[in-house]
């Protein structure tokens, strides 16, 4: 009998990476990342409630340092990584030339970018070893098309994250990785906090829901091993 697959989420907290978690939980190991303990918990009760294992590992996906010990605790708890999904993501109500401070700026490309890249090195030797991992980054639409709303920092560095998972799938298709770019249009989540104008209860009805994200995301990981999903959009038929 063949060990579950392990899968490492973070932003798993809450919204999509918490939705992801759960919708692939039954059958495997989740390892939960995020900067709040609580809501981890809370998370890793849905996934044994789902049928699945669960290890909390609390942190900033910006620290580096942080992110090895995660991998260490994966590592000895389970043996290592299969696949992994990286939700963690920051906006700021400031999105504009005109108005944006570069500090936050520069926060926003350290959670979308540059903490994926991060991740996504610290586990492909796991990914090579086992020969059948996939690594699926929960971008925006605004990635997969202009969106003059979402902002400088947020708009350059969900882009660029198509260019990640491109070089990812161009280089590591020989140890049998596949990465997926996978773009939600609007989502009703606490993200939504985040934009200059904060939608109201009617606009959310009409958004995605978390649900929505966590079955595309289990679509991507259950599919056969030959089959790659370069790039997943899904929007709600309001979407603009």
């Amino acid at each position: 009998m063949t060990d579950p697959r392990v899968l490492w989420v973070t932003g798993a907290g809450s919204g999509m990476g918490r939705a992801a978690a759960v919708a692939v939980s039954a059958g495997r190991r989740v390892a939960l990342s995020g900067r709040r303990t609580e809501p981890l918990q809370e998370t890793a009760a849905l996934v044994e409630q789902a049928g699945g294992e669960a290890l909390v590992l609390p942190l900033d996906a910006r620290d580096p340092e942080a992110i090895a010990q995660a991998q260490d605790a994966i590592g000895s708890a389970w043996g290592g990584v299969d696949d992994v999904v990286l939700s963690a993501g920051l906006n700021t109500p400031q999105r504009t030339w005109a108005d944006q401070s570069m500090a936050e700026a520069e926060a926003v490309i350290a959670t979308n970018l540059n903490a994926v890249l991060r991740i996504v090195d610290a586990v492909l030797p796991d990914l090579r070893a086992r020969g059948e991992g996939q690594v699926v980054v929960i971008s925006s639409y605004s990635a997969w098309r202009f969106t003059p709303y979402a902002g400088v920092a947020y708009s350059a560095s969900k882009s660029a994250l198509a260019a990640l998972c491109q070089t990812l799938n161009a280089q590591e298709a020989t140890h049998g990785v596949r990465a997926c770019h996978l773009c939600p249009g609007d989502v009703d989540t606490d993200f939504l906090r985040l934009r200059p104008v904060v939608p109201g209860a009617e606009a959310r009805t009409a958004m995605l829901s978390p649900d929505d994200v966590g079955r595309a995301v289990r679509f991507v990981l259950e599919s056969p091993p030959q089959v790659r999903i370069d790039e997943l959009v899904i929007s709600p038929l309001s979407q603009a």
